[in-house]
């Protein structure tokens, strides 16, 4: 803006000076000085104009008068040619300006006009402008630094925080918590942290609980044999109905410790999700009669009465073994817990877009208090029939993993006239353009 402005006033200085002198017949040191002293012209640190020949007629700096010396200056020389020539450079804080105007008449060039300009106020301006641009950069660059020095530290502080506790939690601590502050990336990182260790503390108080149900379970029919045996080695003349009758209770307590230890590891395996086979489309008409056929010797030992209602083309897509399970369990569960001379109803249907397995009991029921609990593992309503009757309280934990499984839903409910009913859904299989 500066060059720019010198430029234009001091072209425009030089032009009006031009044309003054363009109005004599020829330039003489006496003719121009008069022209000179009769125009306003802005002082200058230095004014010359000389002859064609480059030749100073008139000359303004008092230090250097070099009147009737030739002007040895490249701007003269280039003016003396025709031309208009503007310069202007800053160094050390000072604008240095030199233009030169050719003085043109009809008979070709009479001279040249030169001007020149030393100017250290705008140039104290501009250099004191630079000064504080300078401090101000520093000053906010260094205001910079300190708030990423802080955002850093901020930000260090808050992920060595959650290092340890990851180390925390790591050990076994999955109590462990972190405070969520503000709502930025780390928070939200943060919550979720504090969401996976609330869920490794459910799984791991699964784990323990499930070991020592697991624990509490085999270690009584362990028990048991151990007291049989001990019974009959430390006898000398046991009589062999006794005997007998002791290896009896053995076999059966073995065959309740296989029966345990074989359902811990059909849920072993539903949690590894290798009892996920692959799911094919199966009738659940044939399943459910296979696995009733199998209960009827147990129904006729309980006096119970097994009433099968089972309807056509309820076709599933699950594994068969799984639906097995999940009609031989719950049967077997509606046969157990019933009372002498009852009933279990199986009943199988369409509903809409669903294949529908009710079983329903005549029997003891689950108390309201119960319901939601019964798909725990290791859990009994009555603890003293169950342990009686050979449960384990394994079987409905097993069905109920095998239907979410198999993509089903399973639902329990109290008859009002006594009993339980169990509701079981899949969804029906059904083949359109070749695809599931």
């Amino acid at each position: 803006m500066v060059f720019s402005t010198k430029k234009s006033a001091m072209q425009s200085q030089g032009m009006v000076i031009s044309s003054s002198l363009s109005a004599l017949e020829g330039l003489s040191g006496e003719a121009v000085t008069q022209v000179m002293e009769l125009l306003d012209v802005t002082p200058m640190t230095r004014l010359m104009v000389t002859d064609p020949g480059g030749r100073i007629l008139y000359d303004t700096s008092e230090e250097n008068d070099a009147f009737g010396r030739y002007a040895l200056l490249r701007e003269v020389a280039v003016a003396l040619g025709g031309q208009t020539v503007f310069y202007c450079s800053y160094a050390d804080g000072v604008f240095q300006s030199r233009c030169a105007v050719p003085v043109i008449s009809g008979s070709g060039v009479l001279g040249a006009v030169y001007l020149y300009e030393y100017d250290a106020e705008q140039g104290e301006i501009i250099h004191g402008l630079q000064r504080n641009l300078s401090t101000v950069s520093m000053v906010v660059g260094g205001i910079g630094l300190v708030v990423v020095f802080l955002i850093a530290a901020t930000l260090t502080h808050r992920i060595k925080r959650l290092a340890a506790a990851v180390g925390v939690v790591s050990s076994g601590d999955y109590a462990h918590r972190i405070d969520v502050r503000g709502s930025d990336e780390i928070a939200e990182l943060t919550s979720e942290f504090n969401v996976l260790t609330g869920r490794l503390e459910s799984t791991e108080e699964a784990r323990r609980r499930f070991v020592s149900d697991a624990s509490h379970e085999l270690r009584t029919p362990l028990a048991a044999i151990r007291l049989l045996s001990d019974s009959i080695t430390q006898s000398d003349n046991m009589d062999v109905d006794t005997m007998r009758e002791f290896a009896t209770d053995i076999g059966s307590e073995a065959e309740r410790l296989q029966r345990i230890t074989e359902k811990l590891m059909s849920l072993t395996k539903l949690d590894s999700g290798v009892t996920q086979r692959q799911r094919e489309p199966t009738d659940m008409k044939t399943v459910a009669e296979r696995a009733l056929h199998l209960l009827e010797p147990l129904a006729a030992t309980q006096t119970v009465t097994l009433l099968p209602a089972l309807e056509e083309n309820c076709v599933v897509n699950a594994s068969a073994d799984d639906l097995y399970q999940i009609i031989f369990n719950l049967a077997e569960n509606g046969v157990k817990y019933n009372v002498p001379g009852g009933s279990v109803a199986i009943r199988l249907r369409q509903d809409g877009g669903n294949a529908v397995l009710t079983v329903s009991d005549t029997g003891i029921g689950i108390p309201e208090a119960d319901v939601g609990s019964i798909f725990d593992r290791f859990y009994r309503v009555d603890k003293a029939r169950s342990r009686a009757s050979g449960g384990s309280g394994l079987g409905l934990a097993i069905v109920h993993d095998a239907v979410v499984a198999n993509g089903g839903d399973i639902e329990v409910s109290r008859r009002p006239e006594g009993g339980t009913e169990f509701t079981v859904r899949f969804p029906l299989y059904g083949k359109k353009d070749g695809r599931l």
